[in-house]
């Protein structure tokens, strides 16, 4: 793979597991009433692993990533993000621990329009402050076989090579951490199936841990532990066939 850019230095242990998620309890107010949308859920997440949270729509998958990522607040829970306690540090605190660290993939893209592919991999390098951000776009789209398509805007590309852009853009700050909420749902199957292996091999290669959301079986029968959910609790736990 590439080599990582050059990030600013932090005070953040490298040899601090990823996540732990402590009685993980999340209530959010409706019309009818509070809606519990996860119960006491423990998950911990160790350096380099690949974990996949399995289960029904509703079941809560999302909203842990959105809790465990610092994206959001539980109601009860102790969420430690590389052995930070998330519970006092403020939403520009949990941002700054994020960055370079923590990436995100989603269905859905989220690619900015008026930025190229290879602008949209390099932003987030920017705001870190990595010296090198457009070398390093270049070679993460070269990775992902996109190499001749970095001056293209998001609607000049296909869905599958929208979403390698998103992919290359999580990974190029080489993140210790990667949340990936349904990444191929929105693709057909050759195009899921592309997305799918480039994504546990940079995983593996990078040696990021990964927290995949997913409905699809055999994408979470490539994980080492499978995480399910049903009715926001944990209804099994276990490692994954080889």
């Amino acid at each position: 793979t590439p080599e990582g850019p050059s990030l600013p230095p932090t005070d953040i242990d490298a040899a601090a597991i990823p996540l732990v998620l402590e009685n993980l309890s999340l209530t959010l107010p409706s019309a009818a009433g509070p809606v519990e949308i996860l119960r006491g859920l423990d998950v911990t997440v160790s350096r380099g692993e690949r974990v996949a949270l399995v289960g029904p729509s509703g079941s809560g998958k999302s909203s842990l990533i959105a809790v465990a990522a610092g994206l959001g607040r539980p109601t009860l829970c102790r969420v430690l993000l590389f052995g930070k306690d998330l519970a006092g540090v403020d939403e520009d605190g949990r941002a700054r621990l994020r960055r370079g660290r923590v990436s995100l993939v989603f269905q859905s893209f989220h690619l900015l329009p008026n930025m190229t592919a290879e602008e949209n991999v390099a932003a987030p390098l920017e705001i870190a402050g990595a010296a090198g951000a457009s070398d390093t776009a270049k070679a993460w789209l070269d990775r992902v076989g996109l190499s001749a398509r970095g001056r293209h805007y998001p609607h000049q590309l296909s869905g599958g090579e929208q979403q390698r852009v998103a992919l290359a853009r999580a990974l190029a700050c080489r993140p210790a951490l990667l949340f990936a909420d349904e990444p191929t749902g929105n693709l057909d199957a050759a195009n899921a199936a592309h997305v799918a292996d480039l994504m546990f091999d940079l995983v593996a290669e990078t040696g990021a841990a990964l927290v995949l959301v997913t409905h699809d079986e055999a994408l979470a029968a490539r994980a080492d532990r499978a995480v399910r959910l049903r009715d926001g609790r944990l209804a099994s736990e276990g490692l994954t066939p080889a």
